[in-house]
């Protein structure tokens, strides 16, 4: 993505939900080299920050909710998370949970886009997001897959006001023209059964060392390492748990 610390109205957070907390710690700690701190208190629900030094990059928790997927899911940065749950519904979107206070570190709301996608909405009081982006082991890019680009269009240039850039394969999302995420049609490559969703891409310095290690630590890949014309190299990996995420070279960022 463009930009290198959060921005209002664009994507300043990533949080797995798994089915096995202690297994995701193991597997992004060797995949990449993150320090996870499981937050002690009990009305924390065993959620856990991931750390790249001493940066907070990444969030791994329980399962809240029988009927939550476990998934990688993507928080956007807002200044009135009350206001922008409103202007979701307004949009066609539903509003799933909250808006909620979270400690004293902000507040938050789980939405899902007119198709289905589900994403959140983060107030940030003490916690802004990330305290690093496109570096290896980070957050550097987002992407939404659906099977109407439209109408998604229509939606998130709505609520958030992003810009688009679109070409005739890949429309790219950004803020005054930064771009810091995308979508592709979901068409004939994904199985039927594979709702629209978002996924974060994390950056790493060799996406096919990555691919091997995510293999040997349990993973899987759901797309090999290949080279987009004009674009970066990246691939699409599995973790033990099931969450799907991406992975591209440092430094190809939008």
């Amino acid at each position: 993505m463009k930009f290198d610390k959060p921005v209002t109205g664009g994507p300043c957070w990533t949080e797995l939900g798994t089915n096995d907390l202690e297994g995701a710690k193991r597997f992004y700690a060797e995949l990449f080299g993150w320090r996870p701190e499981t937050d002690p208190r009990q009305e924390a629900g065993g959620y856990t920050l991931a750390h790249l030094g001493d940066a907070p990059v990444a969030a791994l928790s329980p399962l809240y909710q029988e009927s939550q997927p476990v998934a990688w899911n993507v928080s956007f940065a807002v200044t009135d998370a009350d206001a922008m749950a409103r202007r979701v519904a307004e949009a066609g979107g539903t509003v799933l949970l909250g808006p909620m206070d979270v400690f004293d570190v902000g507040r938050f709301a789980v939405a899902a886009d007119p198709a289905g996608a589900v994403f959140q909405l983060w107030q940030a009081r003490s916690f802004p997001g990330a305290g690093l982006f496109n570096a290896p082991g980070t957050l550097g890019w987002v992407e939404l897959a659906t099977r109407d680009t439209d109408r998604a269009q229509d939606f998130y240039t709505t609520v958030f006001g992003w810009s688009v850039n679109a070409s005739q394969w890949y429309t790219q999302w950004g803020i005054g023209g930064e771009d810091f995420g995308g979508m592709p049609d979901m068409g004939d490559g994904f199985p039927p059964e594979v709702p629209p969703h978002w996924m974060p891409y994390f950056a790493v310095a060799d996406v096919d060392a990555t691919v091997e290690a995510a293999e040997q630590a349990g993973g899987a890949v759901l797309m090999p390492p290949t080279t987009v014309p004009a674009g970066p190299r990246i691939a699409v990996l599995r973790d033990p748990q099931g969450a799907a995420f991406g992975v591209h070279r440092a430094g190809q960022e939008g």
